[in-house]
């Protein structure tokens, strides 16, 4: 068993449930045996959607799918595996998505454009859809409110610990509770939230700044990778710097 990160919390924070969601996962083999690696959350109708999503121009297939339905601003179903990010996997990682979002809109009784992916893991490999016809419809039976601790367990990857957050705030007259949980222990160039990058006037281009503690890096840097999907331009040293290759 991997070593947990020092920068792994004293305890998990309590997420208490949210009324309008439901979460279940199981254990699929998409990669590995007995670990859990599906989530499936269910949304009651009305429920509205919004995203942030990569601008790299190679984005995985998930990211696409989301990118389209998206716009109807309306969600019913999140279905998130581990093991797989079905990234780099071109047309039969379309037809994947395509699959999967059939699969859950069937079994959580709703519109496939209704239904939102997100896959991660290893990249350049074909996802395994079928693994998810044994759990689809068990998971959708099983859904409950407040489970947030197994939800996070199932997206983990390389991760040595879920991590979850609350918060309430005050939004008007209403007080409004705000539940999340994340995963990453490794990103490359994700062009969002992980990076941030400010002018330098005493030189060209860009100076960047890792802000997480991932090993990360922006602009080509044949190093680490030959097909960095990154578009910016941050100089040799920086790069260096982020990575950690010089």
């Amino acid at each position: 068993m991997a070593t947990v990160s020092p920068l792994a919390p004293a305890a998990v924070p309590g997420l208490p449930p949210l009324a309008g969601v439901r979460l279940a996962t199981a254990a699929a083999g998409i990669r590995y045996a007995g670990r859990t690696d599906v989530l499936l959350a269910l949304f009651d109708p009305g429920t509205s959607v919004a995203g942030v999503l990569t601008r790299s121009k190679c984005p995985s297939a998930p990211v696409e799918w989301c990118r389209e339905k998206l716009k109807s601003g309306r969600a019913r179903a999140l279905v998130v595996n581990s093991g797989n990010a079905n990234a780099f996997t071109g047309k039969n990682g379309r037809e994947a998505a395509r699959f999967t979002a059939a699969l859950a809109a069937r079994a959580s009784r709703c519109k496939p454009a209704e239904v939102f992916l997100a896959s991660t893991g290893v990249i350049g490999e074909p996802l395994k859809v079928t693994q998810f016809n044994g759990v689809m419809d068990g998971l959708a039976a099983a859904a409950k409110p407040g489970a947030w601790l197994e939800a996070a367990k199932a997206i983990m990857t390389t991760d040595t610990f879920p991590k979850l957050a609350t918060a309430s705030a005050a939004l008007g007259k209403a007080t409004v509770r705000i539940n999340g949980f994340a995963k990453g222990a490794g990103m490359i160039a994700p062009d969002m939230a992980t990076m941030r990058r400010r002018r330098d006037p005493a030189r060209r281009g860009f100076r960047a700044r890792a802000t997480s503690g991932s090993r990360i890096f922006a602009g080509r840097c044949t190093a680490c990778s030959p097909i960095c999907p990154s578009r910016s331009r941050a100089t040799a040293k920086a790069r260096a710097s982020l990575c950690g290759s010089r």
